[in-house]
């Protein structure tokens, strides 16, 4: 490296990092995805010098954890907030904890729902005279 040139933030980084297809293999999170994550500030991968994205272990965890959130039906803007409070640090546990206390008892509630509409679907299946369950 010569000394007009400068540095980026993967290239103080002391560990490994992933390409974009590498976390897209590990993860099976789209290329499109990962790029909207980005877009809506919920991951900001450092750059090479080439300006592409290179993934630490934190980033693919991330990707991993706000898969789940948005699986279990946790809006992009409480994410929003949750990504914004975890940056500022640990000052900011208690507001994540009610965060996701609050996401808990909305998949728990939308689970029993779930289950609810499950027996009304194996009641007819056993009324067409179809098997319940596999």
């Amino acid at each position: 490296m010569t000394a007009t040139e400068t540095l980026t933030p993967v290239d103080l980084l002391d560990e490994p990092t992933l390409s974009i297809a590498e976390v897209v293999e590990r993860t099976g999170v789209s290329h499109d995805t990962l790029r909207y994550y980005e877009k809506e500030g919920l991951l900001t991968p450092p750059r090479d010098r080439g300006g592409r994205r290179r993934y630490r272990e934190v980033d693919v965890g991330r990707v991993v954890f706000i898969t789940r959130m948005r699986q279990s039906e946790m809006p992009i803007r409480v994410l929003q907030r949750y990504v914004a409070l975890v940056e500022e640090g640990p000052s900011t546990e208690r507001e994540r904890l009610a965060i996701m206390e609050a996401h808990r008892d909305a998949v728990v509630a939308r689970r029993d729902e779930l289950d609810e509409a499950l027996g009304i679907i194996e009641f007819k299946i056993s009324v067409y005279g179809g098997s319940c369950g596999a």
